[in-house]
């Protein structure tokens, strides 16, 4: 396994016991049951051999490190990621998201990895790929999401030990660098982006003072998933309701709602958005209520969820900046633009 260095006996034992899961006992022998790459990342499916009982120590974990040919394209997200389980997850309950044994880092080396709990035997991930989920099962998902998300609402911590806040001129910034990649994005596109789309963009993008008002009022904000579609959780086997959120390299203070518009403005045709999006919006407000959030009525909720599907009308242009395939974005451009005149979203552009 010389491509796979962290895959040693001896690192693994010392990374297990630095995470308080492993005693005297070492690991022996170590073999890679599967390798697969994501479209940024490669997960290596580790099986461990002990010299002795290994007690409560992991059978198997998960390797999770950058696509070899996304080594340095994908570095920001890694370090994001390495940054979510050791500021984030450490400071939950257990359960929300996999366990990690370790996230490193390494800045000059432009490297990163994790070490995560593996849920191959108890959990799935909804597939296969683009066939939408139950609504039951949406239920589960956005019940999660909600936990998730009070478990940091208005958290003292955030944007002083935990993420950053994003301020005026990081925004102007990041709009900027919109901007090029949308001139990119409609050059590419050319007659096949419509005058009516074009004109939508062209009003986003003069609306930014407006749309970030939200945000500025440092109210009712959370840490979001920002890539929160479905086959992003993993769903218990046995049908309960022990749902993990993974794939964090994208987190960051703000709107929880987001990562609902994510999930269905996005990613849903109308027929079943239409079908399913207020009784889920009203879950997961339900969800919020229960895990203690308050001062968040219903109508707020509805509020954040239309600014957020019209703020979604970016992703398909970073998307399509960071090489992602054509039949991801494509597809997420026609159904979000439908979803924000469905939606009425039109109302915040200046």
């Amino acid at each position: 396994m010389a491509d796979i260095p962290i895959a040693d006996p001896l690192y693994l034992t010392t990374a297990l016991r630095r995470a308080g899961v492993l005693g005297d006992v070492a690991v022996r022998d170590v073999a890679v049951e599967s390798d697969r790459p994501t479209l940024v990342s490669r997960i290596v499916r580790l099986r461990l051999e002990y010299d002795g009982d290994r007690g409560g120590a992991p059978a198997s974990i998960i390797l999770k490190t950058a696509h070899p040919e996304r080594i340095t394209t994908g570095w920001e997200g890694g370090r994001n990621e390495v940054a979510f389980y050791r500021d984030v997850a450490t400071a939950m309950s257990p359960g929300m998201v996999p366990r990690c044994f370790e996230a490193h880092a390494d800045e000059a080396a432009k490297s990163w990895h994790l070490l995560l709990e593996d849920l191959t035997d108890s959990h799935m991930i909804m597939g296969p790929w683009p066939l939408p989920p139950s609504l039951a099962q949406c239920e589960r998902i956005v019940e999660a999401r909600a936990r998730f998300h009070a478990a940091w609402w208005d958290e003292p911590r955030l944007g002083v030990s935990v993420g950053v806040r994003r301020d005026a001129g990081m925004v102007e910034r990041t709009m900027r660098d919109f901007s090029v990649h949308y001139a990119r994005f409609a050059d590419r596109l050319g007659d096949d982006l419509s005058s009516e789309q074009r004109a939508l963009y062209e009003r986003f993008q003069a609306s930014t003072a407006t749309l970030i008002a939200r945000y500025e009022t440092r109210r009712n904000l959370t840490i979001t998933h920002n890539d929160a579609h479905v086959w992003n959780c993993f769903m218990p086997r046995d049908g309960g309701g022990d749902v993990r959120l993974f794939d964090w390299d994208g987190w960051r203070i703000g709107v929880g709602a987001s990562d609902l518009a994510y999930m269905m403005a996005v990613h849903w045709y109308p027929e079943r958005r239409r079908r399913m999006e207020q009784a889920l919006l009203d879950r997961y407000h339900t969800t919020l209520a229960e895990c203690g959030v308050r001062g968040y009525d219903r109508q707020m909720l509805d509020d954040d969820y239309r600014l957020a599907v019209l703020w979604q009308i970016a992703s398909p242009v970073w998307h399509a900046a960071y090489d992602i395939p054509p039949v991801i974005w494509w597809n997420n451009l026609q159904r979000v633009v439908m979803a924000v005149d469905d939606l009425g979203c039109r109302e915040w552009l200046a």
